[in-house]
Parts: C-alpha cells; sequence; structure tokens
C-alpha cells in the first residue's frame, strides 16, 4: 500500500470510525494530514461527551490546531469517512484547510456537495478542494450495519 495516498489515509479514518462503532456512536472517524504525515485523529464522540458539536471533524481539527500551535490549517488535508454535515463544513472552512477527501455522501445532510457545497461557496472568505469517493464502500458499509443494527 502506498502510505501516501488517500487509500491510505482513509483507512486510517476507517479504523477511528471503528472506534466509534465499538463505542456505540455514529461510526465516522477523521484524520488531518500534514506533508504526508496523520498529525491527528478523531472518531466520533457526540453521545460520550454529551456534546452535539463532539463530530470526528471538529475534534480532528481542533487537535490538529493544537499539534500546529495555529488555528488556520492551510497546508493540512481532511480525511473523513463520511461527507462532514454543515457544522463541520463551517469549520473547515473557518480552519482554512486545503482538502477535504471523504469516503461516502450523504445526499440528505452534506455540506460539501450532497445537501449544500459550503466548502466551495464562493461568497465565504476559503474555498477547499473536494475529492470523494475514497473506499466509499467501506466508508458506507459500516454506517449502514450501525444504523440496521439500531432498527432491530
Amino acid at each position: 500500500m502506498d502510505f501516501s495516498s488517500d487509500e491510505y489515509f482513509m483507512s486510517e479514518a476507517l479504523k477511528q470510525a471503528r472506534k466509534a462503532h465499538a463505542a456505540d456512536e455514529v461510526p465516522v472517524g477523521a484524520v488531518v494530514v500534514r506533508d504526508g504525515e496523520i498529525i491527528s485523529r478523531a472518531w466520533n464522540q457526540v453521545e460520550m461527551l454529551k456534546d452535539a458539536t463532539a463530530h470526528a471533524e471538529m475534534l480532528a481539527i481542533t487537535q490538529a490546531e493544537a499539534a500546529m500551535g495555529d488555528w488556520r490549517l492551510t497546508d493540512c488535508d481532511l480525511y473523513v469517512t463520511k461527507e462532514p454535515c454543515p457544522m463541520c463544513a463551517g469549520a473547515i472552512v473557518h480552519a482554512r484547510l486545503r482538502r477535504v477527501i471523504f469516503g461516502c455522501p450523504d445526499p440528505k445532510c452534506g455540506g460539501a456537495g450532497g445537501m449544500v457545497n459550503l466548502l466551495q461557496m464562493p461568497q465565504l472568505n476559503h474555498r477547499c478542494v473536494i475529492t470523494s469517493g475514497i473506499l466509499e464502500d467501506d466508508c458506507a458499509s459500516i454506517l449502514r450495519d450501525f444504523f440496521r443494527a439500531r432498527r432491530l
């Protein structure tokens, strides 16, 4: 496996999603990468932390900002297993992430082109490059399995 490839970094985000699943959280995972190195890893912890903002992307961004010593993440890329929601997309734009790579789309609530594309909105002060569909089947499968089990 090419350790600098989108597939490699998405597989690392999937490891985080599996941690969320094991903790009975919606299984979404994220990693932030700078210069080919992972500088933060996170998974959804909304239930655990009793915090509606504790999405994997938000936690990964906060950790990356701490690692960088700056809130601007202009030379960093975010890998996340599911298309970011509008809240996370807003944080991504404000942190000025260079690129967002996600696994599966969220046509109903996605903030990166599913419902709305905040990441490339011309009226905002920053726009991100978006790459979608990386390990899409694996990313969608873990979510499908999680919600299927909840409906039983």
